[in-house]
C-alpha cells in the first residue's frame, strides 16, 4: 500500500496594538498563537515521542525514525521562536526518487535564517521533493510574529500571511475540503470562547477537535485530487481523525503562544501501535526573543 498523506494543521495568529484591538478576523483572545495539529501515518513506522534536541536542547518536536529518513519532523519548535509545519499533498503516484520532506523542518529550526528567506529557498528546489505545504515562523514577542507558507504544488513564490484563523490538510492552504471547514468551524469555535477557559480546558477542548471522527462527505475535491489512490478509505479519510485498522491520527498537538512569550507544548501520542493506548506529554518554556 502506498503512503497516505493525511495531516491537518489548524492555527490562529493575531496581532494586538497598543490600544489592545486584534485583527479584524481574529478574537482578541490571550494567546496570539494557538495551533492544533494531527499527525496521520501508518502505526508501524517508527518515531520519537516530543522532547527537546539540537544544540542546547533549544528545539521542541517529534523525530521520524525511519530508516533512511531519521532525524525528519512534520512540527517543531524553538526556545528562540522559530516553528514550522509540514503536511504532505495528496497526490496519487509518488517519485521514490524524490527528496525526503522531514527534512524541511529540520533544516528550518536549526539554521538562523528567517522564515521567509527561508521558504523562498525551498522554493527554489521545490520541484525536487513530491507535493508538500510549508508552515514557516518567526515568533517574537518584542518585533512581532511572522508567519510564511509555501506549497510546492501551487504559486511559485511564498507568502506572508496576515493575522487569521487558517487550515491547512493534504492540498493548498485553505483548500475548502469539507473535513478542513469542519475543523476550522470546531477550531474557530474553540478560539472565540477561551477567554472563558482555563489554559487545561482550552487545551482539552482543542484535543477534542482533533479527534472527531464524523466523516464529511461527500468531498469531490478530494477524490478528483486523490483519485483511485483515496477511494478505498474515503469514509475514514474524510474526518479530521483518521481511524483505519493500521494507518491513521498517531499524535496530536497542541501548540499556545502568549503575549508573553511562554509557550505550552502538548502533545498526545499514541502507543504500542494501539489506537486504544495514548499518552499525553505537556511542555511549558519562555522563548528567548
Amino acid at each position: 500500500m502506498a503512503r497516505l498523506p493525511c495531516c491537518m494543521v489548524l492555527w490562529l495568529s493575531q496581532l494586538i496594538s497598543a490600544q489592545g484591538m486584534g485583527h479584524e478576523e481574529c478574537p482578541v483572545l490571550p494567546s496570539l498563537l494557538v495551533l492544533a495539529a494531527n499527525r496521520d501515518e501508518f502505526y508501524h513506522r517508527p518515531s520519537k515521542l516530543a522532547s527537546f534536541w539540537g544544540d542546547n536542547n533549544e528545539i521542541l518536536s517529534g523525530l521520524d525514525m525511519e530508516e533512511g529518513k531519521e532525524g525528519g519532523t512534520w512540527l517543531g519548535i524553538s526556545t528562540r521562536g522559530k516553528l514550522a509545519a509540514l503536511t504532505n499533498y495528496l497526490q496519487p503516484r509518488l517519485d521514490r526518487d524524490a527528496r525526503g520532506r522531514g527534512g524541511l523542518v529540520t533544516h528550518f529550526l536549526t539554521t538562523d535564517i528567517d522564515s521567509l528567506s527561508y521558504l523562498k529557498k525551498v522554493s527554489m528546489e521545490g520541484h525536487l521533493y513530491n507535493g508538500f505545504n510549508l508552515i514557516a515562523a518567526d515568533l517574537s514577542t518584542t518585533k512581532g510574529d511572522v508567519v510564511c507558507y509555501y506549497g510546492n504544488r501551487g504559486q511559485p513564490e511564498p507568502v506572508v500571511l496576515t493575522p487569521g484563523i487558517y487550515g491547512l490538510s493534504n492540498a493548498l492552504l485553505d483548500t475548502p475540503w469539507r473535513k478542513l471547514s469542519f475543523g476550522k468551524q470546531l477550531f474557530q469555535e474553540v478560539v472565540e470562547q477561551s477567554q472563558a477557559l482555563s489554559k487545561d480546558a482550552l487545551i482539552a477542548q482543542l484535543l477534542d477537535v482533533l479527534n472527531n471522527e464524523e466523516a464529511q462527505l461527500p468531498d469531490p475535491a478530494i477524490v478528483d485530487q486523490g483519485k483511485e489512490y483515496v477511494q478505498p478509505i474515503l469514509s475514514k479519510y474524510a474526518a479530521v481523525c483518521v481511524r483505519c485498522p493500521d494507518y491513521g491520527t498517531r499524535t496530536n498537538t497542541v501548540i499556545l503562544v502568549d503575549a508573553e512569550g511562554h509557550v505550552t507544548f502538548t502533545e498526545r501520542s499514541m502507543l504500542d501501535k494501539d489506537p486504544t493506548c495514548w499518552e499525553t506529554s505537556t511542555y511549558e518554556f519562555k522563548l528567548q526573543s
